[in-house]
């Protein structure tokens, strides 16, 4: 670390004398917030200096880092060594199998501050940088015009330091948004539940029946796996289970499960699909069954079904007999003898936002309806999400939900409520909405876009992705050399050629880089 940051000092001295009048603005602005809750300056300070934590000599500093490790891979992977860029910048720890663990290769540090120095008129990539005004028209116009982005579409682009729109083409266009949806459940699940809520599984027993009851509480983090770190572990509650059990005398017990905290058709309007387990109350590792964490997975058919068995199982090894697990409904009267909760729900968010998990997002969304008066079910998660954003004061003209994932096609959000949404995360009166913003994945490092932006603005461009058939969708924020904070949206409909759009959306997004004012 001290060979890197003396190579880069230099550089890192221009940039840091050009950032610190906005800094100091910023820091001047979030003073009283420091008091209240660390996140607001996390992301504050982390976004504004996000360029710059690239070099050695301020990526531990700049943050935002969190327990899970999240963006400390980003850090471990931003320090270059001993290299001039484009090696292995992981831990460098070694042992069996240590080279097939390796990260992939992060960008060369000298472009990177180049462009943060302000020398070069060119952005990462080679895509021209893009000004403020008519010119950003003028540079990004045509980066929008690309045919691969197909016939319909809607791009905003907001400066969160003053609020000013700096570009508009089709804002108010309602158009299917993908995945960028989950910025949207996001926010209103935040809004409605705060980011210190959990969600609680429980078992609890029918004393007068001796009925043993698994009842789910919404949460598709909870796991069957050993070794669970921060999610709920199913095992745990068993353990837990059995011990209070054995306390009353109890060693063998009717084994029912609960899902009646959601209502409706579990079935998403997909139908069966890899990217999404049938939405219920009850469920372990999201219903995968196979060894993934994130990503398409073949998913069991019963969720709530395989999550009692395997319940029963646990319950098993701690000398508890149960009968095969049937459905059931605990009533008011059942004594719970254990709980296990999840992360709070801000580490949910980052979760889903950086995983782009659509389990978690139904879920939230589904919370969501019931923090809101309305059924757990899809019309109410319709109704509850609206609900909320429009509660917030943002333009939900247009915009229609069916689901928290995006996944279903006819779900419509326009550029102008994306970059709102955004807008209202970065905003510091509101510090509980800010995981939108930590959770939203690093181009080059992190997430859906820890393959992308390879020759262009990694680090600097956070962003959430979006694909269907014929729909590609960008909308996050980028930090620019003059410690600007962007945020961006940028809808198309109609692709014909998902790889080539994809590919312009991220010309797009790098040309707002380094962008100054």
């Amino acid at each position: 670390m001290v060979r890197a940051a003396g190579a880069v000092r230099p550089r890192l001295a221009r940039a840091a004398r050009a950032a610190r009048p906005r800094l100091t603005r910023l820091a001047r602005a979030t003073t009283p917030q420091l008091t209240r809750r660390p996140k607001t300056w996390q992301y504050t300070a982390g976004a504004a200096t996000a360029g710059l934590a690239l070099a050695a000599g301020v990526v531990t500093a700049a943050g935002p880092w969190d327990s899970t490790g999240q963006r400390t891979a980003e850090r471990d992977r931003a320090v270059a060594l001993d290299h001039t860029g484009g090696a292995d910048h992981g831990r460098g720890s070694a042992g069996p199998g240590a080279a097939s663990r390796k990260p992939r290769p992060a960008p060369s540090a000298a472009s990177v501050l180049t462009a943060l120095a302000g020398t070069s008129g060119t952005a990462p990539g080679g895509v021209k940088a893009a000004p403020r005004g008519k010119a950003l028209a003028d540079t990004l116009g045509p980066l929008l015009d690309d045919p691969a982005l197909g016939p319909r579409s809607g791009a905003a682009v907001v400066d969160l330091t003053t609020g000013k729109r700096l570009y508009g083409t089709g804002t108010g266009t309602a158009l299917t948004p993908a995945s960028t949806t989950k910025i949207a459940t996001a926010i209103a699940a935040l809004a409605a539940l705060g980011p210190d809520h959990r969600l609680t599984t429980r078992a609890a027993l029918e004393s007068d029946t001796g009925e043993l009851v698994l009842v789910g509480g919404g949460d598709p983090t909870l796991t069957a796996r050993p070794h669970s770190g921060g999610p709920a572990s199913l095992r745990t509650l068993a353990e837990q289970t059995a011990a209070a059990l054995k306390k009353r005398g109890v060693r063998q017990v009717t084994l029912s499960y609960d899902t009646s905290l959601y209502a409706g058709d579990e079935k998403h309007p997909i139908g069966v699909n890899e990217n999404l387990a049938p939405v219920t109350a009850l469920m372990a590792d999201e219903a995968r069954t196979d060894d993934s964490t994130s990503g398409p997975a073949p998913r069991a058919a019963d969720p709530a079904a395989d999550a009692a068995r395997a319940f029963a199982g646990f319950l098993g090894d701690h000398g508890v007999k149960t009968s095969a697990p049937g459905p059931s409904k605990a009533t008011a009267r059942a004594a719970t003898l254990a709980t296990v909760s999840s992360p709070p729900l801000s580490a949910l968010v980052e979760r889903m936002l950086t995983d782009s998990d659509n389990d978690l997002a139904e879920a939230l969304a589904r919370h969501t309806a019931l923090a809101s008066g309305e059924r757990a079910d899809f019309d109410g998660v319709s109704a509850a999400l609206t609900t909320r954003l429009k509660g917030l004061g943002l333009p939900v003209r247009g915009a229609v939900f069916h689901d928290g994932s995006g996944l279903d096609r006819s779900d419509r959000i326009t550029a102008d409520l994306l970059t709102a949404l955004l807008a209202e995360a970065a905003d510091p009166d509101r510090p509980e909405l800010r995981p939108v913003l930590t959770g939203l994945p690093v181009a080059g490092f992190t997430g859906t876009l820890s393959g992308r932006y390879a020759d262009g603005a990694a680090g600097l461009v956070r962003a959430k992705t979006g694909t269907l058939t014929g729909v590609n969708t960008l909308a996050g924020t980028v930090t620019t050399p003059d410690a600007h904070v962007l945020a961006f949206a940028f809808l198309t409909n109609g692709t014909t050629d998902p790889q080539a759009a994809q590919t312009a959306l991220d010309k797009a997004a790098t040309s707002l880089a380094t962008s100054s004012s």
